[in-house]
């Protein structure tokens, strides 16, 4: 039993990275958006900041992203991205969930959002882009055979997963054995429940989430999946050099799975960068993960001549 809840510390410690941030990156900066023509009010989402508002101020005629934070995270994580996008004129809005409630709760009031979302647009364009858990809750949005899928069939949706645990946290495992769950009497199925909230099983490999993924609504025209190779990532070193705070949560074998990877109109890019490193914290810029977008038609390229404004944008945004 020490061992188990060590392992569960272990996954509560590491499985759920919490992004720091900084007070510059709550620093308005519109860049190059369109014009704000309407002011809406969508379930679920908000602006990318921690603040109260949860009134959007949107282009109907403009693409919209809508970002979804990994565990221990909030709306305010993804501003600094939010604001990367801006500086490209694409506009973006967050999803606001708790992160433990059931997957499928998470992923209902996605679906739910991106319908409602499209309602205020012209011509529905939107990117849902979601890193880590967000991933799974991103993409389970976004499959056909669910509760409650999106059921506008005019939204031309795009899907862009980052380091998600598609084949389940292997930290977790020892949630789902059942000579334990039985052993322990319930003790187990508490102790999970406890440090992950209502998603505890959904996260195991062994549940119908992780095993039966489903398939892309016919909406989705691709979905860009950014696998992170972790291995040796360092977030914090001491002043000799010493890895005191490790940056490497999921492996490759827990973001790679088979019926997801193989799944049609899916891209998967590998990347060698850390959990948090991928994203960007205070002290780190995510170049490799804008890269990777820009490559990939997610963000606008930056012009030539702007690219001396873009530097100091991030140096500003990531503190560098």
């Amino acid at each position: 039993m020490a061992a188990f809840v060590a392992l569960l510390l272990a996954f509560t410690l590491g499985g759920c990275a919490t992004i720091q941030r900084d007070a510059a990156i709550d620093v308005p900066d519109p860049g190059r958006l369109p014009s704000a023509q309407k002011a809406v009010s969508v379930a679920g989402l908000r602006p990318c900041n921690d603040g109260a508002a949860n009134t959007l101020h949107i282009d109907p005629s403009q693409p919209v992203n809508i970002l979804v934070h990994g565990c221990n995270g909030s709306t305010g994580r993804f501003h600094a991205l939010a604001e990367v996008l801006a500086f490209h004129g694409q506009q973006s809005a967050c999803l606001a969930y708790n992160d433990r409630d059931s997957l499928m709760v998470s992923s209902g009031q996605l679906a739910r959002a991106v319908d409602s979302l499209a309602h205020y647009l012209d011509a529905p364009q939107i990117t849902v882009i979601g890193h880590s858990m967000g991933g799974l809750v991103a993409r389970k949005a976004l499959v056909a055979d669910r509760p409650e899928p999106v059921r506008n069939t005019q939204i031309d949706l795009r899907l862009v997963t980052v380091s998600a645990p598609f084949s389940g946290i292997a930290a977790a495992r020892m949630c789902a054995a059942p000579a334990l769950r039985v052993a322990t009497l319930g003790l187990n199925d508490l102790l999970c429940w406890l440090v992950s909230g209502d998603n505890w099983y959904e996260i195991t490999s062994a549940s119908d989430f992780i095993q039966k993924p489903g398939s892309l609504a016919a909406q989705v025209s691709r979905h860009l999946k950014v696998v992170t190779d972790e291995r040796g990532a360092c977030r914090r070193r001491s002043d000799t050099g010493r890895c005191i705070e490790s940056d490497t949560i999921f492996s490759l074998a827990e973001q790679r799975h088979p019926p997801v990877t193989r799944a049609a109109l899916t891209t998967d890019v590998e990347v060698v960068a850390g959990h948090v490193e991928i994203v960007g914290e205070s002290g780190v810029t995510p170049h490799k993960l804008i890269d990777v977008f820009q490559r990939e038609g997610i963000v606008r390229a930056t012009p030539p001549e702007r690219q001396s404004a873009f530097q100091a944008l991030l140096a500003q945004l990531y503190g560098q």
